[in-house]
């Protein structure tokens, strides 16, 4: 069993959730609410349980990335035994303003720690190779992620890749349709189902693009449909949407990207970010 399939059950399914229908989701709802009883349970009482089949239960553990029932089993019980620490704001009306900041810098380290829990290395492997190998790199995103996109490209430019974001969603289409296939285009969405979002993958796709996306939620139209899909992990709360959560996570992930290419491209990378540091340097006092 890899490191993938090793732990973390429950925080797969959470992150599936949205994309569960019927059957799937009084599965889900089973294992989130009864973990103990499932660690000692057969796939045959666990069916029996819910009134499904035993097909039904098995095809479940796949959807959500293990091998069979047992390979879920066993990261079920991993979990348990190490519980993963919920440390969410909680935040009360009497907290003082430093036990507000505490709480939210402590949920928004338990989300980089379970980003970094879930990052699949060879999927972030195929990334950086396809990054390094390309053209020319596009990046895309709306509303919030477009922020990140930003970063990206800030960052990334420093390395001496080609690289290029637009921030008007017709400007970003006019840039999608002259890429072509020697080019990777990298799109940021937290639910994966952006409309402008799915139609940049549309354009992209024709032209035989290669598409890496960024999301919150397997199964979603854009993680279904990029090439290479990464994927971040954040729970929303009563005073912070699970969106506005991402955000540190998804820098965190453009941050280790522009770390791993900067390495990769060795003095080439070097002399470029001293290019970019000697011409920026007029600016400052």
């Amino acid at each position: 069993m890899n490191r993938q399939e090793s732990q973390y059950c429950m925080m797969r399914i959470r992150s599936h959730y949205p994309q569960f229908r019927g059957k799937e989701q009084v599965i889900a709802d089973y294992i989130l609410n009864n973990p103990q009883r499932i660690v000692h349970s057969t796939i045959n009482q666990v069916a029996d349980d819910l009134g499904v089949a035993d097909s039904t239960v098995f095809r479940f553990c796949q959807r959500i990335g293990f091998k069979g029932y047992q390979a879920m089993k066993i990261a079920l019980a991993t979990e348990i035994v190490e519980p993963i620490q919920d440390i969410h704001e909680n935040i009360m009306e009497h907290d003082s303003e430093k036990t507000i900041a505490e709480k939210v810098f402590r949920s928004n380290i338990k989300t980089l720690e379970d980003t970094l829990k879930i990052l699949d290395d060879e999927a972030f492997h195929q990334v950086i190779n396809a990054i390094l190998g390309a053209r020319k790199v596009e990046l895309f995103g709306s509303g919030g992620s477009n922020v990140i996109a930003m970063d990206a490209y800030h960052k990334l430019i420093r390395t001496g890749v080609s690289v290029n974001v637009q921030s008007d969603t017709h400007m970003q289409l006019m840039s999608a349709s002259q890429l072509t296939d020697e080019d990777v285009a990298i799109i940021i969405s937290h639910t994966g189902a952006s409309k402008d979002m799915m139609h940049i993958l549309e354009v992209v796709k024709a032209s035989g693009v290669k598409t890496i996306g960024i999301t919150n939620f397997a199964k979603s139209p854009l993680s279904q449909g990029v090439d290479i899909a990464l994927y971040t992990m954040s729970e929303e709360t009563d005073y912070r949407s699970e969106a506005l959560s991402s955000r540190i996570a998804q820098l965190a992930m453009i941050d280790a990207i522009y770390v791993n290419v900067l390495m990769a491209k060795k003095d080439e990378g070097k002399e470029a970010l001293q290019k970019v540091r000697a011409a920026i340097s007029v600016k400052r006092v």
